[in-house]
């Protein structure tokens, strides 16, 4: 009674269909990430509805930009250190971001900080703070 095993004849388009569904996924959370930061850069919110942690990581923005209002200072908190759920919305981060040079300056933790964009990289010479409005001059 020998015949093929169900793993011989469909483990192949199993794991086939499984890829393909991941690759979705990346992709989706992709465009979710972007159209977010389309909305956030270009008429500087709303901020909600905005993708969650796990989407943003997913899609490779492994960074959150904010700005601190008070001090004009650009800052980046990487994402896959927050202590919050992967399901959580990133718009709900707003609240906890607290500017450590206005906080240091004022003696108590002042929060006075909005969420810019998501990124893939961290703020460096070679890649400058993202511009608010399309006009903005620095």
């Amino acid at each position: 009674m020998g015949g093929q095993s169900r793993e011989r004849i469909y483990g192949a388009s199993v794991r086939a269909a499984a890829e393909r569904a991941t690759e979705a996924r990346k992709q989706a959370d992709r465009l979710a990430v972007e159209a977010w930061n389309a909305r956030m850069l270009g008429f500087q919110g709303p901020a909600q509805p905005s993708p969650t942690l796990g989407e943003a990581l997913n899609a490779g923005y492994r960074y959150l930009e904010v700005r601190c209002l008070g001090c004009d200072t650009n800052q980046t908190v990487a994402l896959d250190i927050v202590r919050r759920p992967k399901c959580a919305p990133v718009h709900e981060l707003e609240r906890y971001m607290r500017c450590k040079n206005c906080s240091q300056v004022r003696g108590y933790p002042y929060k006075r900080s909005h969420l810019v964009a998501l990124r893939a990289t961290k703020l460096s010479a070679n890649d400058p703070p993202s511009n608010w409005w399309p006009g903005e001059r620095d």
